[in-house]
């Protein structure tokens, strides 16, 4: 099986993964700061070194600011429903995902929430008078995508979040796209990821890097093993956003994870890199092919998506499915990007995402399918 849907979850796994799980559900799993006993010491232990990989993998510089999730879109609910009061302001790109769209949608019906919706283009670049407008109008939050899930495409984060600094407005950056693939954008008051696509862990993990003034109001309270004599939340990091028993076992994943890419280095990326070049150069040479967004030798995270002229492209992947090569039609859950690139009416677009494990070989065998399907 060829495997090019990586940018919904990846497949397979990091090494040592699946092992890291199992061993863990096998001696106990049990939880962590609950208890003096050696189980759930080795719970407490498996938590906190999966933080510290992962806050010193993505850039962190204070491990007790990454707030672990069950997925990046609860780390955007946390960022944005605990962050922007009601009747407030929050501007946010054209490109994003339904994990931010359906959260501000939420406060516009329910909390009187103004939502100003900023076009971006196919290539990640925002419309520059309508982003300074939309800034000079010091909203709540401003909601960025680091890299299209449709698309692929970069957008400037550096250079909007230095805007949004000079201004006073917070950012918030969603980073499913990008972490595990390219470094994670600084200087941001919240960024959101998922542990389980370029991070290569398992499902329910992912996480909210807090900047330094960031302190919005928890989504969950409960227990969480400290400072049991009170009966409120805790208002310490990372405690006070992490009630409940964690999930230990997909955690132990995720640190597996996180040691086998940073064993790998960059050359992971730089590999990645090199198949997404030699995919979107056979795809354009293939008829009627249009693909959207950066083309062959502009940088992007590794998604890329085309639209095929006369043909209906569900048909397209189940075709490439019957010849075992699993890609993703559709809306991608992102209607508002598919509404910025003119393509929500089609029905959305063909989307293809290599991983760590895709081979060029794999490459060329999925152009040669591509070729004989649009013969």
């Amino acid at each position: 099986m060829i495997y090019l849907d990586n940018a919904a979850t990846s497949h397979p796994k990091a090494p040592g993964v699946a092992e890291a799980v199992a061993s863990c559900l096998a001696s106990g799993a049990c939880s962590p700061a609950r208890a003096s006993h050696r189980l759930a010491r080795d719970a407490s232990r498996v938590v906190f070194e999966t933080r510290e990989a992962c806050a010193a993998l993505l850039g962190a510089a204070e491990s007790e600011r990454l707030v672990f999730t069950r997925n990046a879109t609860e780390a955007l609910n946390l960022a944005i429903l605990g962050s922007v009061p009601d009747g407030g302001t929050v501007a946010v790109s054209s490109l994003e995902h339904n994990a931010v769209m359906r959260p501000l949608r939420h406060l516009e019906a329910t909390r009187g929430v103004r939502v100003r919706v900023i076009p971006f283009d196919a290539l990640g670049r925002p419309d520059p008078v309508e982003l300074k407008g939309a800034l000079w109008m010091a909203p709540d939050l401003l909601v960025l995508t680091a890299a299209s899930n449709v698309t692929g495409c970069l957008t400037p984060v550096a250079e909007v979040a230095a805007l949004c600094r000079r201004l006073g407005v917070p950012i918030c950056v969603d980073a499913s796209q990008c972490a595990g693939h390219l470094p994670l954008p600084s200087g941001c008051d919240f960024v959101a990821f998922s542990g389980h696509k370029g991070l290569l862990g398992p499902p329910g993990t992912g996480g909210l890097l807090l900047g330094p003034g960031a302190r919005p109001a928890p989504l969950i309270l409960g227990g969480t093993g400290s400072a049991s004599e009170s009966e409120a939340q805790p208002d310490f990091l990372p405690d006070r956003f992490e009630a409940g028993t964690p999930n230990v076992p997909a955690l132990a994943g995720l640190g597996a994870a996180l040691r086998f890419l940073d064993a790998e280095g960059p050359g992971l990326h730089v590999r990645e890199r090199a198949l997404c070049e030699d995919l979107a150069r056979g795809l354009l040479d293939l008829p009627g092919v249009t693909l959207l967004g950066p083309g062959p030798g502009e940088d992007r995270a590794p998604v890329l998506s085309i639209t095929v002229q006369d043909r209906d492209l569900g048909e397209l992947a189940l075709e490439l499915d019957r010849l075992d090569i699993c890609t993703r039609m559709g809306l991608h859950c992102a209607p508002a990007a598919h509404r910025s690139l003119g393509t929500l009416e089609a029905g959305g677009a063909l989307r293809f995402s290599p991983g760590f494990a895709t081979t060029p070989g794999e490459i060329r065998e999925t152009l040669e399918a591509m070729k004989e399907l649009l013969a």
